[in-house]
């Protein structure tokens, strides 16, 4: 049950499966966002930042026909056979004479190919005595040579808006003269932890309550997909105060909500957002952990309701709210880290769900191995995980060897 856009009005919303949750948090996302204020920053600021203009070559890459090889620049015409040796060349000079019949030219990679020679033959394949250099085998015109333009043309648009930006697009926009560059403003995004049973991280909790540890990984989850997280008091199990610190959050670009969704006495979060002129999308997703899981929009800013349980609190974020995230920063579109691999050992469910269980991933990638663990409660066993085994709803049984769905964490 969850309450429909009239306030304090109840409509039915349909329970969905994982893939029809993701496409409808895409869709609606998508459709309502507005690019993002631009700001320009340094290059040392910019990773992680989603690019605001296009970025364009300023001349052509590489701007001179250059060797990838430590050798010698020929003619491939007078392959194989004898050359003399008239010079070398290497990485920032030019070689100022032209490289006739039966020359060559030492040269080192990265250097600029000299006028007259049209390829490289390898150091490794050649004999050297004195000033000639023997070459036993034949090459083809523009062998181990990268000519003039191959990576880019000048004024080639490389970088397109919405592109996040990593340490190879750093890279691009340093060769390109770029030191600094126009990226979105970071959506702001509130995180509002409730129950009675929260204290803060730094108290002594008595035997029924808990530290406010889901905050705090929002807050990592939260930055590391392109937004500023913003911590909000703890909203108590009273309709008065929830609705306060609702209010707040809303006053954000995303309000992202941990516990008080589920259908208990107390779990007041559905209707606080109901009167508040709410309109629910779904309020139950077929997944585990993280069933009751709420996504809607409310005075025109979206929210997410998660789920209180650490683990469900850390998979719904990564499956939904980061993608919501992603596209509100700019982002052209959000990617799921989802890869193939093989199980480590067998593994059986109920099915029914999609479930994302913690779990290992050998070193080299070749398997995956699940981690015993005590529900979505168990955050030593979330912390030993680096990535999650993403089951098929319909199938019961795998056999190690099998391949399977990881979310990388």
């Amino acid at each position: 049950m969850a309450r429909g856009s009239a306030a304090g009005t109840i409509s039915i919303v349909a329970t969905l499966s994982f893939e029809q949750a993701r496409a409808c948090v895409l869709a609606k996302v998508t459709e309502a966002r507005v690019a993002p204020c631009a700001e320009s920053v340094s290059l040392s600021e910019a990773a992680g930042r989603v690019l605001a203009e296009p970025v364009a070559a300023d001349r052509d890459n590489p701007a001179v026909s250059r060797s990838v090889r430590d050798g010698f620049a020929v003619r491939a015409a007078d392959l194989p056979g004898e050359l003399l040796v008239i010079g070398e060349v290497r990485a920032g000079e030019t070689f100022a004479a032209d490289v006739q019949p039966g020359q060559a030219v030492e040269i080192m990679t990265g250097a600029p190919l000299p006028r007259g020679a049209d390829s490289v033959v390898m150091v490794e394949h050649v004999s050297v005595a004195g000033q000639r250099v023997t070459v036993p085998r034949t090459l083809q015109a523009g062998e181990n040579v990268s000519p003039q333009g191959s990576q880019a043309r000048k004024d080639q648009i490389l970088l397109e808006p919405g592109e996040r930006l990593d340490f190879a697009s750093i890279a691009l926009l340093a060769s390109v003269g770029r030191s600094r560059v126009s990226v979105f403003a970071r959506p702001r995004v509130a995180l509002l932890a409730t129950g009675d049973e929260i204290v803060q991280v730094s108290e002594t909790p008595l035997d029924y309550q808990v530290r406010n540890s889901n905050v705090e990984s929002l807050a990592v989850q939260v930055a590391r997909a392109g937004g500023c997280p913003h911590i909000l008091p703890v909203a108590r199990d009273l309709y008065a105060a929830t609705r306060e610190l609702v209010e707040q959050g809303l006053r954000f670009d995303l309000l992202l909500l941990s516990g008080g969704v589920s259908a208990g006495k107390y779990d007041i979060v559905e209707q606080v957002l109901a009167d508040l002129g709410g309109e629910f999308f779904f309020d139950r997703v077929l997944i585990m952990p993280g069933q009751p899981l709420v996504f809607g929009r409310a005075q025109g800013k979206f929210f997410f309701g998660l789920p209180g349980n650490p683990a469900s609190t850390l998979v719904t974020f990564e499956i939904f709210a980061r993608a919501a995230v992603e596209l509100l920063a700019g982002q052209k579109e959000a990617m799921l880290p989802v890869v193939w691999t093989r199980l480590a050992r067998d593994l059986h469910q109920k099915t029914g769900l999609t479930r994302f269980l913690p779990a290992r991933v050998s070193a080299d990638g070749s398997a995956v191995d699940p981690i015993q663990w005590q529900g979505s409660g168990d955050v030593p066993a979330l912390a030993r995980a680096n990535a999650f085994v993403v089951t098929e709803p319909g199938q019961e049984n795998w056999r190690a060897g099998d391949w399977i769905r990881v979310l990388l964490k």
